[in-house]
């Protein structure tokens, strides 16, 4: 079976949730500070900051702090709701309603023709999550595991979540192969998490590189750093037969 994050792997999310996290370090640094894409990337990178919402605030804290500022209080909530309104907007009329699809639901269909279930594990919100894959994507209620349902990233229990709901009625005795699809290396380490928490199922790591890191030899090296068995340019290069291959490799 195969699970995939959503975010830089379903959608390009670099003019939604990337431009609504620079939004809300302006905001809160006063307009004095927009971390650029590399920057935010940079961040990510350290694998401990997939909720972008605290990746904001960690980032107008490192501003201060390289500016010798005092360090800011923030109301979290307030920073929560101005990058939900950025974002999510009234119903859905922010950033979101303009990410571009970077899978399609003809994929899915082939996966499920060769006999793969898949799912999706997110550290999206569930409504955010749910607007892309069943407004968007038109999906009949995906098996799906949100922010709200599992701690975050790189902790595997929603990603082991995700299997469990995907593997009902199946004999759990019989060996298991997960693919785990993510962009990020808080992904690819909740594979290697899951390894040594679950190691009765052959954990695989993918990593897809997102469209603005796709030139970016450095973002794909991080990903293998970490243990992402390949990096693809696109989710719907992991074909059956890809899968096939790096399960017996």
């Amino acid at each position: 079976m195969v699970v995939f994050d959503i975010d830089g792997v379903v959608r390009d999310v670099a003019g939604s949730y990337r431009r609504a996290l620079a939004d809300t370090v302006e905001q809160f640094t006063q307009g004095q500070y927009r971390p650029t894409m590399a920057e935010i990337d940079a961040l990510k990178a350290e694998g401990c900051w997939n909720n972008d919402w605290k990746a904001s605030e960690e980032l107008v804290y490192r501003f201060c702090k390289a500016q010798n500022l005092e360090r800011p209080t923030i109301d979290y909530s307030a920073l929560v709701d101005f990058f939900q309104s950025r974002y999510r907007g009234q119903d859905f009329s922010g950033y979101i309603q303009n990410e571009p699809l970077l899978m399609t639901r003809a994929y899915l269909e082939q996966l499920t023709q060769a006999n793969i279930a898949w799912g999706f594990f997110s550290g999206a919100t569930r409504g955010s999550a749910s607007y892309v894959l069943e407004h968007r994507l038109e999906l009949e209620s995906p098996v799906l595991v949100a922010m709200e349902d599992a701690p975050g990233k790189p902790d595997p229990t929603g990603l082991m979540a995700t299997v469990e709901t995907l593997r009902e009625g199946q004999d759990s005795n019989l060996s298991l192969t997960v693919f785990y699809v993510g962009d990020t290396v808080a992904d690819i380490q909740t594979v290697i998490n899951a390894r040594s928490q679950y190691p009765n199922i052959n954990w695989i790591g993918v990593g897809v590189l997102p469209p603005h890191a796709q030139d970016s030899p450095e973002y794909a090296q991080k990903l293998k750093e970490v243990g992402a068995i390949a990096t693809l340019n696109n989710v719907q290069d992991l074909t059956p037969e890809l899968m096939q291959s790096f399960d017996h490799g």
